[in-house]
C-alpha cells in the first residue's frame, strides 16, 4: 500500500537513549510530508493533463478519420466528375459530328439540285439559242429573198 502524507505525518518513532534528535526528525518528516504532498499534487495535475491530452488525441484521431473519409469521398467525386465530363464531351463530339454530317449531306443535296438546275438552264439556253438561230435564219432568208427586193422598189 502506498504512503500518504498523513501516514508520514502521523508516524512516530520509539525513543531511545542514543537516538536521533527528535526536533530534527520532526522537521525532516514535515519537509518530507510537504514535498510528498507537492509531488502528489503534481502527479494529480499531470494525470489530469494526460487525460485531457488523451481526450484531445482521441478527438484529433476522430477528426483525422473524418478528414480521411471526406478526402476519399472528394477523390471519388472528382473521378465521377471527370468521367461525367468525358462522357459529356464524347456526346458533344458525336452530336457535332452528326450535325456536321447532316450539314455536309444537305450541302451535297443542294449542290446536286443546283447542278440539275444549272443543266436545265443550259438546256433552256440551248433551246433558246436554237430558236433564236432559227428566227434569225428566217429573218436573214427573208431579207435575202427576192421579196425584199420587191418591197424596196
Amino acid at each position: 500500500m502506498a504512503l500518504t502524507p498523513q501516514d508520514i505525518n502521523k508516524k512516530e518513532f520509539k525513543r531511545t537513549m542514543r537516538g536521533y534528535h527528535t526536533e530534527e526528525v520532526d522537521d525532516f518528516l514535515d519537509q518530507v510530508t510537504r514535498d510528498y504532498e507537492g509531488s502528489l499534487r503534481e502527479l494529480s495535475t499531470s494525470r489530469e493533463q494526460v487525460a485531457k491530452l488523451e481526450d484531445k488525441l482521441t478527438h484529433y484521431y476522430k477528426l483525422e478519420q473524418t478528414l480521411h473519409g471526406a478526402l476519399v469521398v472528394a477523390q471519388e467525386t472528382a473521378e465521377e466528375v471527370k468521367n461525367s465530363a468525358r462522357r459529356e464531351a464524347q456526346l458533344l463530339v458525336k452530336e457535332a459530328e452528326m450535325r456536321a454530317e447532316k450539314i455536309v449531306e444537305e450541302a451535297i443535296a443542294k449542290s446536286r439540285k443546283m447542278a440539275g438546275e444549272y443543266q436545265e438552264v443550259q438546256k433552256q439556253a440551248e433551246i433558246f439559242r436554237g430558236r433564236l438561230r432559227a428566227l434569225l435564219q428566217a429573218q436573214l432568208e427573208m431579207i435575202s429573198a427576192s421579196d425584199w427586193d420587191k418591197l424596196n422598189q
